[in-house]
């Protein structure tokens, strides 16, 4: 099954963002190879793709684990957690409805 995992940023987060990102995108990277990752990315903290020391709110992982146990574990060994970027982190389950 499909989890949503809607993860909030602390304030200023930018700097723990950009330390912990290759450790948070290689994980994101097993997911897609194994064919599990929907969709992943960021929230920007403005209106705009490239938000630049703006930084960002959040952010958004769908991907598919066995259950929402699995994938509550998954999402608190996010290197953005440990290193204190995520102020705090949602799992729940999603349905693909569209398109």
């Amino acid at each position: 099954m499909w989890y949503a995992i809607i993860s909030e940023d602390i304030e200023n987060s930018l700097s723990k963002r950009m330390q912990a990102r290759p450790a948070h995108l290689a994980r994101l990277h097993q997911l897609k190879d194994a064919g599990r990752l929907f969709a992943a990315g960021p929230h920007p903290a403005i209106d705009n793709s490239e938000p630049a020391e703006e930084g960002f709110t959040g952010s958004l992982v769908i991907a598919e684990f066995d259950n929402l146990e699995s994938a509550q574990e998954w999402a608190d060994n996010d290197p953005y957690l440990e290193a204190g970027v995520y102020a705090k982190v949602i799992v729940k389950p999603y349905l693909k409805v569209l398109p």
